[in-house]
């Protein structure tokens, strides 16, 4: 069923598995326990961080596959991306993978959009399994999209630090895991910024809208979620946000109202206003907060993958920033 931009699934298809692995700066943070595995450099054992981020996918794919003892001939699509350019980490991994592959690019809402896409071929019957994954490589993107980071160029405070990670979830009809209830698609929101040291005060309007639109298509309360949480906004965007939606009548309380990118590091690690990058929000999501969910501390949870649809071609001709985000909620059925 379809209300405007929101999925209602009938079916209520199941998150069965997932893999999280991260690079060694996740592996000091605060979710550390939450990652399936962790590397103690940002190489891999390979020689270009490109061919590093590729590796993460696969991993993280291949736990996810494993953990249900499912082969990868038994997932019929691939859904993923990447922020680098033609998601080509993605693509390389498909190869590897040898799954009917659908490449996607939401910037650091990739993860969401993957799983809404993901859910709504299950709920349709157009599949058993599918497999969904975002991620994100902090030098492999640090160098396209900024400097390289053994430049050591100075950032301002709004800036965050690129998730070295990647994410990947078995959606199917049935099975053991929380099941994805709903998903909201957010439409390009650009409130004019230009700056790419503050991503998050440029998603937060995205993700305002996204919110906003969910409660209203469902007419529901904030209150239903014991969560909702936004993909990678920082601690500036987060702000932003919680003073938009309380603004605009939508109480929702601060310890209510979460971010990925301020969970997954520790206070004491330099990432500026937070973590960012589409390997934040599926790792912080696939990882952390579905162990969550597994273990009853959540039971409903609505989490939005912000991201800034930009390009290196963009900034450097001055254009303005667009954003989107996506939602998708999660609910413990009985």
């Amino acid at each position: 069923m379809q209300k405007h931009r929101t999925w209602v699934f009938d079916k209520k298809p199941v998150i069965i598995s997932t893999g999280a692995v991260g690079g060694p700066f996740e592996a000091n943070g605060r979710l550390a326990a939450d990652f399936d595995a962790l590397h103690g450099d940002l190489w891999l054992g390979q020689d270009s961080y490109e061919k590093a981020h590729r590796k993460l996918i696969e991993e993280a794919c291949t736990h996810a596959i494993e953990k249900v003892e499912l082969r990868k001939q038994d997932i019929e699509f691939f859904l993923g991306g990447d922020l680098i350019n033609q998601i080509t980490p993605t693509s390389f991994s498909a190869r590897t993978l040898a799954i009917p592959y659908l490449g996607l690019f939401g910037a650091c809402s990739t993860s969401m959009e993957g799983l809404a896409l993901s859910a709504l071929l299950i709920n349709s019957q157009a599949a058993n399994y599918v497999l969904t994954a975002a991620s994100s490589h902090n030098a492999a993107v640090e160098k396209q999209f900024r400097y390289p980071t053994e430049y050591g160029g100075q950032k301002p405070p709004t800036a965050q630090w690129t998730v070295t990670g990647a994410g990947a979830a078995v959606v199917s009809t049935s099975g053991d895991g929380p099941s994805i209830t709903t998903a909201t698609i957010g439409k390009v929101i650009d409130m004019g910024l230009t700056d790419p040291f503050n991503m998050g005060g440029a998603m937060a309007p995205a993700a305002v809208d996204t919110i906003i639109d969910h409660f209203t298509s469902l007419n529901k309360d904030p209150s239903y979620y014991d969560l909702i949480v936004t993909g990678d906004l920082g601690a500036i965007g987060r702000q932003i946000a919680l003073e938009m939606l309380n603004d605009r009548g939508f109480a929702i309380t601060d310890r209510q109202f979460q971010d990925c990118g301020l969970m997954i590091y520790k206070e004491s690690q330099p990432v500026f206003s937070g973590g960012s990058g589409a390997g934040c929000s599926a790792v912080v999501g696939y990882g952390h907060l579905l162990n969550r969910m597994k273990k009853g501390e959540i039971n409903r949870m609505l989490l939005v993958a912000t991201g800034a649809l930009l390009s290196p071609l963009s900034f450097q001709q001055n254009d303005s920033i667009p954003c989107i985000a996506h939602a998708v909620s999660f609910e413990n059925l009985p």
